[in-house]
């Protein structure tokens, strides 16, 4: 498998995402399973968590399969596999099986590197995942998620985008893919202000912070308030998602980590750090699950899958305060 891949290919043998940003990486490896699907209906996935792919694993998976089978084999956190475990991936790159992909998921850094250097010496196709640290790269790439979503949007409405939400790309492309669902034609500032900035972005916030810290009456009675001046649905949902996403993101991160170093590993401002640390009492990673079930479900609602997306708006909140207490 010298031979260098073609980006294009998203069958190649092995391809190798290379990079720390979540979005991007998950992307990559959706990209070779839909493929993959789309050839062979019945492949077989497996998505191999950190320390999962041990000594002799790797060839257990790859052994051939009586009925030829299809099969994706996705390693994550690559830099992270111990040295014998390295020796089975080289070993396996000299001589990969037909009709198996292999994807490697690699920092980037120097952890790891003889891995990396082996998996493009083998050919692997390489996709380029970084952290968008510059606000320009942020820009380009909301940029081209109107594009990807066949939508133009002007300049100003991708700054002002960018602006209101920051520097998550999730969050960026979750924006993104809801204001071209939600309206019609080329997206201006104007819209992207209505959704995402000013007084709409306000109550959508209170709602979602009196929700995220137990307070049900009160983040039922501002989202009532928005209800009744015709505040943007989606924008509240949007709220709601990103209060309890942060959360969990920060409940994720190391303890006794610098904010600032948080800040830049998370995407959020370092006053933000702090104020969702006081957020976080009560909260544990099976209310956050919760949490996000209840307000995609909201999401959905508010989209036109329900008859009453006030109502479903309404349950979202309380159990999103319900998820908040569950330590109490």
């Amino acid at each position: 498998m010298a031979r260098k891949s073609s980006p294009d290919d998203l069958l190649a043998p092995l391809t190798l995402a290379v990079g720390q940003e979540d979005l991007l990486l998950d992307r990559a490896v959706r990209e070779v399973i839909v493929a993959a699907r789309a050839a062979d209906a019945d492949t077989d996935v497996r998505d191999l968590a950190p320390g999962v792919l041990q000594p002799g694993t790797l060839a257990e998976l790859t052994s051939p399969s009586l009925f030829a089978e299809r099969k994706v084999v996705i390693v994550r956190d690559a830099h992270d596999l111990g040295a014998d475990t390295i020796k089975d991936v080289k070993a396996y790159l000299d001589s990969p099986a037909e009709e198996i992909t292999l994807v490697l998921l690699h920092a980037g850094g120097a952890k790891g590197k003889a891995l990396l250097d082996a998996a493009r010496k083998a050919g692997a196709r390489e996709v380029a995942c970084p952290k968008m640290t510059k606000p320009a790269d942020r820009l380009a790439f909301v940029r081209s998620e109107f594009r990807a979503l066949g939508r133009s949007a002007t300049p100003e409405a991708t700054q002002t985008l960018v602006d209101a939400i920051g520097s998550d790309l999730r969050e960026l492309a979750s924006a993104a893919a809801q204001l071209v669902a939600d309206v019609e034609g080329t997206i201006d500032e104007a819209v992207v202000a209505r959704y995402y900035t000013g007084r709409a972005e306000a109550t959508g916030f209170e709602v979602a912070d009196f929700a995220v810290t137990g307070r049900t009456a009160e983040a039922l009675e501002r989202l009532r308030w928005a209800l009744s001046v015709g505040q943007p649905l989606p924008g509240i949902t949007f709220a709601l998602a990103s209060g309890v996403r942060a959360i969990g993101k920060l409940a994720s991160a190391p303890r006794g980590a610098n904010p600032g170093q948080l800040a830049r590993d998370l995407g959020m401002p370092p006053w933000k750090i702090d104020r969702v640390r006081q957020q976080m009492r009560g909260w544990t990673g099976d209310g956050v699950s919760a949490a996000l079930r209840a307000v995609a479900e909201a999401d959905a609602a508010v989209k036109g899958g329900s008859a009453d997306p006030a109502y479903a708006l309404e349950k979202a909140v309380v159990a999103v305060a319900r998820a908040a207490r569950d330590r109490s």
